[in-house]
């Protein structure tokens, strides 16, 4: 059974599985920042040395950070291999002195499904550089893993890690298709479209089991609620019957992320999602059936992924995609310190090239704030990206046309459909 949790209560930290301080199809084409033929393979080293305090090859550490030291295995189909340590948190429970303990292991538990009574389920978007005015999300952390994940830092704010309990506690707000209709139901409700989800994906390994998305999917198609969608997992196709429903009234459009076509990066950056080949199939089915989709490039990562952008747009219209977006990494709070470790344990031969690239690209940091900045950096090779971008959605026919999801279809049941 799972766990269930209710109300705004406070869970403790899980143990870190580190030791730490507690101070305050063809070959890819290459690219501007891919000079060489091809790239080295992935390797998976296991072990790397200890940092006992923000060592100076990770620019904007800082003392209090939580950092890995010496693990005994690699984590495979995990995409973090520690919990760094929870900002908000004032304590935290270390391992220390592993050389004392004669067979110690890195447990690897199976992912937690925690069920929470959740108080609210839109909300409010104030970025004016996400493309969205409100969200809803049924699950915070997700089993995909994604090491660049900017939605990590937000499970700092349940009382849990960005890290590994990132991934492996997921929670679940099994009322939120409720929330939604009462939501919908308050006549100040003035429709506009509502991201699905706008933070972590609302098709991870978690809606097999709880089906909440295709609830909130029922009650949308039943207010006529438009609904952007955005998902790197295949199983939004057990959801066809209802996205072609919401497609002929002109209630969703969907974004597909795809990251890269390189299969041994993905195990590695993304470890739990599907291949960029199901992705693909992903668009091909449902805009065969009329429901308009498009490609998500993000995000792109001078030095391991940016090369692809042209073969990754190309394959994305040829089955069917109109519209594309794209986002250039940034590494906000706890992420830097996972994507630094992954990096270095994964690459050590192009780790410190694809680290200084990051930070030329965001003014000599690797993590920005700055609204209208941060999702699409600065510098050389950011607008070398940029150039890319805009050239290719050019070449194949992406964003071409003027399309928007329709709000006058919206009626409360028993009511009426909006004029105006």
């Amino acid at each position: 059974m799972p766990e269930k949790r209710t109300g705004r209560e406070l869970p403790a930290a899980s143990a870190p599985v580190h030791a730490s301080t507690p101070l305050p199809e063809s070959a890819p084409t290459p690219g501007p920042m891919n000079p060489a033929p091809s790239a080295p393979s992935a390797r998976i080293p296991t072990s790397r040395p200890a940092a006992s305090q923000a060592p100076p090859s990770i620019p904007g550490a800082e003392v209090g950070d939580s950092l890995p030291s010496v693990p005994l295995q690699y984590l495979k189909g995990r995409g973090a291999q520690f919990n760094p340590k929870n900002r908000f948190l004032k304590n935290e429970t270390v391992r220390e002195h592993i050389e004392s303990i004669d067979d110690w292991m890195i447990p690897n538990p199976e992912t937690q499904y925690l069920e929470e009574t959740a108080k609210g389920i839109v909300n409010k978007v104030d970025s004016p550089d996400v493309g969205m005015w409100y969200s809803m999300n049924p699950y915070q952390g997700c089993e995909h893993g994604c090491t660049y994940c900017y939605a990590r830092n937000v499970h700092e704010y349940w009382g849990y890690s960005a890290g590994l309990d990132f991934e492996r506690k997921i929670i679940v707000k099994k009322n939120a298709p409720e929330l939604l209709r009462k939501f919908l139901m308050n006549p100040k409700w003035e429709c506009v479209p509502i991201s699905l989800s706008g933070n972590t994906d609302c098709y991870q390994p978690a809606e097999k089991k709880f089906g909440i998305t295709r609830k909130l999917l029922e009650t949308c198609l039943e207010f006529n609620q438009p609904v952007g969608m955005i998902t790197k997992n295949a199983g939004i196709l057990r959801d066809k019957d209802l996205l072609v429903k919401m497609a002929k009234r002109r209630l969703v459009s969907i974004l597909v992320s795809i990251t890269s076509f390189d299969e041994d990066l993905r195990q590695l950056m993304e470890p739990r999602t599907t291949t960029a080949k199901q992705r693909l199939r992903v668009i091909r089915e449902l805009s065969a059936e009329g429901v308009r989709m498009g490609v998500m490039l993000g995000p792109m990562i001078p030095g391991l992924n940016e090369h692809e952008m042209q073969r990754i747009m190309k394959a994305a219209a040829d089955q069917g995609a109109t519209f594309s977006a794209y986002t250039f990494i940034r590494l906000n709070g706890a992420i830097k310190l996972i994507f630094h470790d992954w990096l270095y344990k994964n690459f050590p031969d192009r780790a410190d090239k694809v680290w200084h690239l990051i930070e030329a690209s965001h003014d000599g940091k690797v993590n920005d704030s700055r609204w209208g900045v941060r999702m699409r950096g600065e510098g050389n090779i950011a607008q070398l990206v940029a150039q890319q971008y805009a050239r290719y959605t050019q070449k194949y026919g992406l964003n071409a046309e003027e399309w928007e999801l329709d709000t006058t279809k919206f009626m409360r049941p028993g009511g009426q459909i909006r004029l105006f």
